[in-house]
């Protein structure tokens, strides 16, 4: 129970963080912002592997 707690906070965290990003920096640059959303899901894929 307390890993599907977990994971859904750290999916919320990962939508925060791109949402955020978009808002905040991003609003007018398509191509930057597909980019930057694809390297903020990598690296959290990456911290989510090595997660023990």
């Amino acid at each position: 129970m307390f890993k599907n707690v977990a994971i859904v906070l750290y999916v919320a965290l990962m939508i925060v963080i791109i949402v955020g990003v978009d808002v905040l920096f991003l609003r007018h640059h398509t191509l930057e912002r597909l980019l930057a959303n694809i390297g903020i899901v990598l690296v959290f894929i990456a911290f989510y592997q090595h997660s023990p």
